[in-house]
């Protein structure tokens, strides 16, 4: 079907434990089918103060959902005056991409997350998958069409009990692999940390590709 060349997407966004933290990075290129449709685009998002979100697939649903869940954490807070958890929180965001993909729609809706984030329990990085199953990483994750180079990088790379630079160095190498070899990656790298102090973005580089 023709909507099948349509809807191919690509990224590369990887999730990595630390004994201290954990780090979210992504690439900036959104691609529609062999057309680069945007150079700077947004992959990380932060959800509130101690939680952030990757995102992969169709970008309107993609950015919906983001609204969406950022909204409903808000009121859960309002409604019972304490702290969402991560467990709740991505429970919710699952539940959202379970809904969204059963809709009956001419455009299929595709949404892939990691999810990070730090409560009182600790630290907790989950994987939500485009239909809407759920999955809890203790070491490492990556999605889009750039994570089969990323993960050959985690398989060599990643130790147990690094800490949050070293884990901000590997990062780095993952997305700089995908961008050698997948061509739905590219354009620049963003990398958020997520610590004892919440969420922050430590890198936002652009890379420019020189044609002369």
């Amino acid at each position: 079907m023709e909507n099948q060349n349509i809807m191919k997407t690509g990224t590369t966004t990887v999730g990595i434990m630390c004994k201290d933290g954990i780090i979210l990075a992504a690439d900036r290129r959104a691609t529609a089918g062999n057309l680069i449709c945007d150079k700077k685009a947004q992959k990380i998002y932060q959800v509130n103060d101690n939680m952030a979100l990757t995102t992969a697939g169709v970008v309107s649903d993609v950015q919906l959902l983001v609204k969406l869940i950022k909204a409903e954490l808000n009121l859960k807070e309002i409604r019972t005056e304490r702290e969402v958890n991560v467990k709740e929180s991505v429970n919710l965001l699952a539940g959202l991409v379970y809904s969204n993909i059963r809709k009956m729609s001419m455009i299929p809706g595709i949404s892939h997350f990691l999810f990070a984030g730090k409560d009182y329990e600790g630290f907790h990085l989950y994987d939500i998958y485009a239909d809407g199953s759920l999955t809890k990483n203790d070491n490492y994750v990556s999605s889009g069409s750039g994570s089969v180079m990323a993960y050959g990088v985690l398989e060599t790379l990643y130790k147990e009990g690094i800490d949050i630079d070293e884990g901000i160095k590997l990062a780095l190498k993952c997305i700089n692999a995908a961008l050698q070899r997948d061509s739905a990656t590219g354009n620049g790298i963003d990398v958020v940390t997520i610590t004892k102090d919440g969420v922050k973005k430590v890198l936002e580089k652009e890379i420019k590709i020189n044609l002369q």
